[in-house]
């Protein structure tokens, strides 16, 4: 075929995942779209894709992705003519001890949020499902009666057929040389064959997304990792209609395969591959097998499998796979490049996952904003760290090590730590610091008891740090806590209109007084969450802005997209040249007030105001604000003076029972307060209507702002869905994603949990849906439960905070 010299957008890269984007931008319409293939379709990664297609995730959304790439494959035949090989099998995952079918059960728990049928099962009633297997060592299992497998090449070449159908033109064996940007867009591709100018590009390039990206200055944080499975000859008796299914307690999984079997696992000591880059012409290639290296896997699955010790041996196929530092794929249109969107790095399920990202991807293309909140496989979730090859090896090789491993709640990656270290990482280390890290940064989650070695040993239940959490708690409570919170991103945001710039982006009113701290959302155009943030205006022409650690790519590209053309307005990150001490407490004002002369009082320093202050030699912006609950004060200083104010404020506090508190203490304090957390209880699918917090939302003005019309719309009829609190006994463990039931009928979920140690509860937070409405008196009738791991307790609804509901600590 000729190559085109304009195309509206151009896709690169002919797998599953680029043939599913070209069919769906087709679909919507986009009839000017090129798919550019460097070899032949199917020929890098997806032919030798073993094929099983899971669904549940542990976000409803990307569950809803994984679920629509099973509806598609069901349909494709009847819509193509060509079979996609997808037969609906069930998924069964086995448990070999209490903690794995404990998490199973959570899991099936979720999956029930999400609306995906599940079943739990005894050993026997596996066995019947799955005769071929032993069951000997299984405590139980949960299968997915609508999980299936597939042919992932039949399924890339019927949705390659759909999307020549819908008038997309698939060109082969041209490979792309470069990426043209103009004024900070995308402005065409440059191939072997010429070039293509265009409006879009796409970057499904698999394992070859790293090196796409990089010809566009955008990074694609993949590893290429080598991956191995057995396909067997045909074995007697085998039933043609097994389900998959997977012992993650071995690591092994297993799909029929013509008769026979394909076995394939996820090893501890992952073999990464082209750490020097992927070889020219790499195409319907395989690596040569391993045997040395898949061998500890046999073992575990003849015991599983028996009539695998006997069972001729076809081929073991040993392909390379991208996978990712967090093990989610990436979707989205990359920050600082407008027209740039990448698909990749789906971490051995792009089969399950491809149908629903090429949907998700070309809505976004299409509409120009993500069709649902997409975070937790948003390509804004990486920052500057993941731009180093060897971190992104480092912490890819764990995570595809963890691939099977039990995810226990809150636990951390060892790989890859400290980059980024706070200028007191050594005196909080030295003061007891059990840390994590996110985002690069090393955190202080919990410090442990003198003379300890602080460790995490996690647990669906009380784990090894709720002492020492609940001590740092009580001492925020009840005397004063100091919290590190170095790792915040933080920006300035400077120019003659930058009022009037934030003035749109934001939903509260930021046309307040030099000093004033104004907490508020930034909105999407229907009224949804993108930010959730603060701004301290430091001059008539200066904000300082204060977000999330993860957030920073992300908020900051927001608002740098946001500012209408034609404004004197700018964003400059500042992150790195600041550090963040918080003092939060019933003494925290006591406390600075013996390290500074300044006025600290109630009336020089208000509740949401900021002022300069010299402490320790050094100025220190003291910002009143909290997200804890108490008295406190965010302090900002230049990283060369942390140490100097610690180390006062350590002194100072000693006698009024000061004590180092790390972000786990946060998590509990925050949640007794009903404070929301952005990515959990809100985001861009939730209004502030929905999520309670109207307050901070300018409708008492005339002044526009982006959402507006849709908060004023949402505001004239009624609510759908209201975010409530719930509390359960303290013995419950809520950790996001359980069921909440009104009166027997399942009307949400969890979006975050945890344990108030102040009020001796276990809390959650979920948003309840009702087609009907949801108002206050519907909240509050009925009798209210949770499902747990698959049980259902008792709970009690919340409509305000649990602790100081009327804000006088936080304002005192």
């Amino acid at each position: 075929m000729t190559l085109p010299r304009h195309a509206r957008a151009v896709v690169i890269g002919g797998g599953i995942v680029g043939c599913s984007t070209a069919y769906h931008l087709g679909k919507l319409g986009w009839k000017d779209v090129v798919l550019l293939e460097r070899k032949k379709l199917t020929s890098g990664t997806t032919f030798h894709a073993a094929g099983l297609v899971g669904q549940l995730r542990s976000s409803a959304n990307i569950t809803r992705l994984l679920t629509h790439s099973v509806e598609l494959y069901e349909r494709l035949e009847s819509e193509t003519g060509l079979s996609s090989g997808f037969k609906r099998t069930g998924g069964l995952r086995l448990a070999c001890s209490a903690d794995r079918f404990l998490e199973l059960r959570r899991n099936a728990t979720m999956a029930n949020s999400f609306g995906l049928e599940v079943q739990v099962m005894t050993p026997r009633e596996a066995l019947a499902m799955w005769p071929a297997m032993s069951v000997d060592d299984v405590v139980g299992a949960v299968n997915l009666p609508s999980d299936g497998q597939a042919n992932p090449s039949d399924i890339a070449m019927a949705l390659a057929k759909g999307a020549r159908t819908h008038g997309v033109k698939i060109v082969e064996d041209c490979k792309v040389t470069g990426i043209d940007v103009k004024d900070g867009r995308v402005a065409g591709v440059r191939t072997a064959e010429g070039t293509i100018a265009c409006e879009v590009v796409v970057n499904c390039a698999g394992q070859w997304a790293k090196e796409v990206g990089r010809m566009a200055g955008v990074r694609v944080p993949l590893q290429s990792v080598q991956h191995q499975y057995l396909i067997t000859e045909p074995i007697a008796g085998l039933p043609r209609n097994l389900a998959t299914m997977r012992d993650p307690d071995n690591l092994i999984y297993f799909k029929e395969e013509v008769g026979g079997l394909a076995m394939g696992g996820y090893e501890p000591n992952p073999i990464p591959w082209a750490l020097d880059g992927i070889p020219e012409g790499f195409h319907f290639t395989l690596l040569d097998s391993n045997w040395d290296h898949f061998e500890p896997m046999m073992a575990p699955a003849i015991k599983r499998v028996p009539a695998l010790a006997t069972a001729g041996v076809k081929q073991l196929v040993n392909g390379p796979e991208s996978f990712t530092p967090d093990g989610n794929f990436i979707l989205g249109e990359a920050p600082g490049l407008a027209g740039f969107f990448v698909a990749a790095g789906f971490n051995a399920f792009g089969i399950a996952g491809g149908g629903g990202a090429g949907k998700a991807i070309a809505e976004w293309v299409v509409g120009g904003e993500a069709p649902m909140d997409l975070w937790p496989v948003d390509i804004r979730r990486f920052g500057q760290v993941h731009g180093d090859d060897r971190w992104v090896r480092e912490r890819t090789i764990e995570a595809y090590a963890k691939h099977y491993t039990i995810a226990w709640p809150n636990e951390e990656y060892m790989s890859a730590r400290g980059p980024h270290r706070s200028p007191l990482y050594d005196r909080l280390a030295r003061a007891g610091a059990c840390f994590g890290s996110k985002f690069g940064w090393e955190r202080p989650n919990w410090y442990g008891a003198p003379g300890t070695a602080p460790k995490d040993k996690p647990s669906f239940g009380r784990a090894n740090w709720f002492d020492a959490v609940a001590a740092e708690h009580r001492a925020c409570r009840e005397a004063v806590a100091l919290f590190d919170q170095t790792s915040f991103a933080k920006a300035e945001v400077t120019g003659r209109d930058a009022e009037r710039a934030l003035q749109w982006i934001a939903a509260n009113d930021v046309a307040k007084p030099v000093g004033a701290l104004i907490y508020t959302q930034l909105l999407n155009a229907k009224g949804g969450i993108e930010a959730d943030l603060t701004f301290w205006r430091r001059a008539p022409d200066a904000y300082y802005v204060t977000t999330g650690t993860a957030f920073a790519t992300r908020d900051f590209d927001w608002i740098r997209r946001n500012i209408p053309k034609g404004m004197d307005a700018k964003l400059r990150e500042v992150t790195t040249e600041n550090a963040v001490l918080s003092l939060m407490g019933l003494r925290a004002r006591d406390v600075l007030a013996s390290v500074t002369n300044d006025d600290v009082s109630n009336a020089s320093l208000p509740y949401l105001c900021g002022k300069m202050l010299a402490i320790a030699g050094h100025r220190v912006a003291a910002l009143r604000v909290t997200y804890v609950g108490e008295l406190g004060y965010e302090l900002h200083m230049p990283m060369a003076a942390a140490g100097a104010v610690y180390d006062a404020l350590k002194s100072a506090g000693a006698t009024h029972g000061l004590r180092d508190a790390g972000y786990r203490a946060i998590e509990s304090l925050r949640l007794e307060k009903g404070y929301r957390a952005w990515g959990a209880d809100i985001g861009p699918d939730f209004t502030p209507l929905e999520a309670g917090l109207g307050f901070a939302v300018k409708l008492g003005t005339a002044i526009p702002f982006q959402g507006r019309e849709a908060i004023e719309q949402q505001k004239s009829g009624k609510l759908t869905r209201r975010l409530a609190g719930f509390t359960a006994a303290p013995e419950v463990f809520l950790h996001g994603r359980e069921t909440i039931y009104r009166d027997g009928v399942r009307v949400g979920w969890l979006a975050s949990g945890g344990h108030g140690h102040t009020v001796g509860r276990a809390i959650g937070y979920g948003y309840v849906r009702n087609e009907a409405g949801v108002d206050n008196a519907y909240l509050q009738s009925g009798k209210w439960e949770l499902e747990v791991a698959r049980e259902r307790v008792p709970c009690t609804l919340h409509l305000k905070p649990l602790f100081d509901p009327t804000g006088a600590r936080i304002k005192a």
